[in-house]
C-alpha cells in the first residue's frame, strides 16, 4: 500500500530542488499534490511529472491572500487537504552590516511569512477534517548560526520556533508540525550560494565547494530531503511532532 494514498498535499517551492523532489516523492506513495511557486512553466512541468490529478497553482508565498487563494484552490481542486510542505525559501549572502533592509525584510516575508499565512490557512482546514501535517523546510540554518546569512538564519531559526509552538498548541488535535533541517542541497540555490561565497571571500570555487559539503564529503541530495517529509507526511509518522529532523551528512549533532 502506498504511504500517501487518499491524501492530498499543497508543496510550496515546487518548480526546482527540493520541492520538486518532494512533490515527486509525494504522488509515488499515493498522495495528490498541488504544486505551487511563481513559475509558472516548472511547476506546470512537475505536476505533469507527478501525474494523476496533480495541479500547478502560481504562487508568492510573500503575498498573503495570494496564500488565502493557494490553499483554497488546492482544497477545492484536490477535494481535501492533508499535507502543508512550506518549502519556498530565498537567501542572500552579505556582509551584515552591508546588508539593506529592503533584502532583509524580503527574505523575512519569503522564509517566515510565508510559511505563517499558508498555515494558518491550512491549519482549520485539517482540523475540521480531524488530522494532517505542516512540515516545514528549515534549513541547518534553523539550529546553528552560519556566517554571512543573517537574515536567512534569522527566519529559519523563526521557522523552527513556529512549528514547536503549534505543535505544543495543537498536540492534542491530530495535527502533526515539523521541520526538515537540510545542509547544503544539490540545487540552484546553493549553486548561487556558492558563486556569492566567491565574491565575498575571494575564494575559488573548488574551495567555495568544500566549504557547503557535509562532513560526508558531498551535498546532500533533494531526494534524501523528500524521504523524510514521506514519513512525516504519513499516519507511521504521526508520533512525531514539534521536532527539527537534520538531514545534513553529520554537520550538526544535537
Amino acid at each position: 500500500m502506498q504511504r500517501l494514498e487518499g491524501m492530498a498535499a499543497l508543496v510550496t517551492g515546487g518548480g526546482r530542488g527540493i520541492g520538486r523532489a518532494v512533490a515527486l516523492a509525494f504522488a509515488r506513495e499515493g498522495a495528490r499534490v498541488a504544486v505551487a511557486a511563481r513559475t509558472q512553466d516548472e511547476i506546470e512541468a512537475v505536476a505533469r511529472e507527478c501525474g494523476g490529478d496533480a495541479i500547478a497553482i502560481p504562487l508568492d508565498v510573500s503575498d498573503e491572500q495570494a496564500c488565502n487563494r493557494a490553499v483554497e484552490t488546492a482544497r477545492a481542486e484536490l477535494g481535501r487537504l492533508d499535507l502543508l510542505v512550506n518549502n519556498a525559501g530565498i537567501a542572500s549572502s552579505h556582509k551584515f552590516t552591508e546588508m539593506d533592509t529592503a533584502t532583509w525584510r524580503r527574505i523575512l516575508a519569503v522564509d517566515l511569512e510565508g510559511p505563517f499565512f499558508l498555515t494558518r490557512a491550512a491549519l482549520p482546514v485539517m482540523l475540521e477534517q480531524g488530522e494532517g501535517a505542516v512540515i516545514a523546510i528549515a534549513s541547518i540554518a534553523s539550529r546553528v548560526g552560519l556566517p554571512y546569512v543573517a537574515a536567512y538564519t534569522a527566519a529559519k531559526h523563526g521557522l523552527l520556533g513556529l512549528m514547536r509552538s503549534l505543535a505544543a498548541d495543537n498536540v492534542r488535535r491530530r495535527v502533526t508540525f515539523n521541520c526538515v533541517c537540510p545542509g547544503y542541497v544539490d540545487t540552484p540555490m546553493t549553486e548561487e550560494s556558492v558563486s556569492r561565497l566567491i565574491e565575498l571571500t575571494g575564494r575559488s570555487r573548488e574551495e567555495a565547494q568544500k566549504l557547503l559539503f557535509t562532513p560526508q564529503g558531498r551535498l546532500v541530495t533533494p531526494e534524501e530531503v523528500a524521504e523524510v517529509c514521506v514519513l512525516l507526511a504519513s499516519r507511521e509518522g504521526r508520533g512525531i511532532t514539534g521536532q527539527a529532523i537534520n538531514v545534513d551528512g553529520g554537520f550538526y549533532q544535537g
